[in-house]
């Protein structure tokens, strides 16, 4: 028995030709969608999300490509573009009749997230983000020995072939890499959790791979478009993250105000985990947000 959101009801959703997000929903009220991050899946924001289905209606999809969300091949180069996922969302909410929804993502989630925003700004009405800079500021800031820490994103974004044999050859021992080193609290993340994440990554290697090379590729593409447009997000946009600006010698709130110039910026003490590491904390900011 795989472990679940409690009180929450499960659907599958079909958002694409061919394409089904698992979702969990719960609650009644003004939509709030919750993307998850890697190497995760909804289950990441069970304490976030019961406390905001007190008041508004939530939705928590696995993403395509994770979890037990469909994992179409890319066949493109396209399947896994952050405009496609947030396509997805906009599929999804649609599909449970909200034309309009609050939208908040941590790590793939928050850059498919902000996607949405760029791509529907009529749809997304708040954008929170956790612990992301936007894909074309990620690029910028890693250089030289520090960039160490984000060494995924150097393997995953290698052609086809090489990343997803060198991962599937010990999963475990990869993904569990990332949930061990980012977590402040290890008892944030429990035995039957950390098993859950790992059983789900475990089986979406060549989607999770995917996934972080259009972040390499197409995704870099389209925030240059964008950039070179002017295109802001034009919601209240809040923003979460550790002090990875002082760790790696940024400022992380002008880089995020060029792209969102209704911003509330915030550093936190917390691990990369924060929806499950300080859930009180991030529904507060979300609840803020919600009231901007």
């Amino acid at each position: 028995m795989h472990p679940t959101i409690s009180g929450f009801e499960h659907r599958r959703v079909t958002v694409a030709d061919g394409v089904t997000l698992s979702t969990a929903v719960a609650g009644s009220g003004s939509p709030v969608v919750l993307l998850h991050g890697f190497p995760q899946t909804h289950l990441m924001w069970r304490h976030v999300a019961a406390d905001l289905a007190a008041d508004h209606t939530v939705i928590c999809p696995d993403l395509r490509g994770y979890g037990d969300s469909d994992k179409p091949a890319d066949t493109d180069g396209t399947a896994y573009s952050k405009r496609t996922m947030a396509a997805d969302v906009v599929a999804l909410a649609r599909a449970l009749g909200h034309e309009r929804f609050a939208l908040a993502g941590h790590d793939r989630g928050a850059l498919v997230a902000v996607r949405a925003g760029l791509d529907h700004p009529g749809t997304v009405t708040h954008l929170a983000a956790l612990d992301v800079l936007p894909t074309l500021d990620m690029w910028d800031v890693m250089r030289g020995v520090s960039a160490a820490v984000g060494f995924h994103l150097y393997l995953m974004a290698q052609p086809p072939g090489l990343p997803e044999r060198l991962i599937g050859a010990s999963p475990d021992a990869f993904f569990g890499h990332f949930l061990d080193a980012w977590t402040r609290d290890p008892d944030a993340i429990p035995a039957q959790v950390r098993a859950a994440y790992l059983r789900a990554s475990r089986e979406a290697v060549p989607s999770i791979v995917a996934d972080y090379r259009a972040s390499a590729g197409i995704d870099v593409a389209h925030d240059r478009a964008d950039r070179a447009a002017g295109a802001t997000l034009r919601m209240p946009v809040s923003v979460l993250q550790q002090d990875w600006g002082a760790a790696l010698g940024y400022d992380a709130a002008a880089l995020w105000r060029v792209w969102a110039p209704d911003l509330e910026h915030r550093t936190v003490t917390c691990g990369h985990f924060m929806a499950e590491e300080a859930p009180t904390e991030v529904v507060a900011a979300l609840r803020a947000l919600l009231a901007r």
